[in-house]
């Protein structure tokens, strides 16, 4: 496994104990089809959310958020519609998040952007 790849999971592991602190119940990880992949799969009281996690060094590749482009969402959508049929899970709400994990002289800092976007 690559350097960056070991960075993503760390990312990752992150962003699932930022979101489970707050209330949100872990249901998969790095779900895949042959539509891509979601990170991260949580329950958020009655809300089924679809988490895309985004890491940067500060000041490398801009801000980490940004890198969540159209065509990238519209992926993460057409999994997240398969994930639901695969699991037949029925019109429950549905939510699409980004956690942007940057590091900034030495800090780690975490910014959750609920309902980044939409179908």
């Amino acid at each position: 496994m690559g350097l960056s790849q070991q960075r993503g999971q760390q990312a990752e592991q992150m962003a699932c104990r930022f979101l489970q602190q707050r209330g949100l119940r872990l249901l998969a990880r790095n779900y895949r089809s042959r539509r891509g992949e979601i990170d991260i799969v949580m329950q958020d009281r009655d809300a089924l959310v679809f988490v895309e996690v985004r890491y940067r060094h500060a000041g490398s590749y801009g801000h980490a958020t940004e890198s969540v482009t159209p065509h990238k969402q519209r992926r993460i959508i057409r999994c997240a519609r398969c994930y639901l049929q695969q699991y037949r899970i029925d019109a429950p709400p549905v939510r699409f998040d980004v956690v942007a994990i940057e590091l900034r002289g030495g800090r780690i800092l975490i910014d959750w952007i609920r309902d980044a976007f939409r179908t």
